[in-house]
């Protein structure tokens, strides 16, 4: 195995595939946070055709986010703060902009004078309705 976390087939992890899938399955205009995706993992069956072993907490969601997210949605799995990525701010944003993601404005005493996600509004419950989470 490499030090990336592949398998020696080159293929990813059940865990990652699963932590992707996710990913994949946040609506535009909406966020999950790590934790959030770690939970839902632990309590929904995987998505079909995907393996169920495996699992972890927040930390272990966004370290296959930083080797392996960038194929999908990436910017719509978060920190719980609402902060955009460190280093993607702008990128982030750009996504979030552009798909009505709910933004608060930055504080004036905010250093970056970026602004974070209104985790209130943006965030996502898993349910294919859509609905905020709790």
């Amino acid at each position: 195995m490499s030090g990336t976390g592949e398998t020696a087939a080159g293929e990813l992890p059940a865990y990652a595939e699963r932590v992707l899938a996710v990913a994949e399955l946040i609506p535009a205009g909406r966020v999950m946070t790590y934790g959030d995706v770690a939970e839902w993992l632990r309590d929904e069956e995987p998505p079909a055709g995907l393996p169920s072993a495996g699992g972890g907490g927040p930390r272990q969601v966004g370290r296959v986010m930083a080797l392996y997210g960038g194929a999908v949605p990436w910017w719509r799995v978060v920190r719980a703060d609402g902060r955009p990525l460190p280093g993607s701010e702008l990128r982030a944003l750009a996504h979030y902009r552009e798909e009505g993601t709910p933004l608060r404005t930055a504080a004036q005493e905010a250093e970056d004078h970026i602004p974070r996600l209104d985790m209130r509004r943006a965030r996502w419950d898993g349910q294919q309705n859509g609905g905020a989470a709790p």
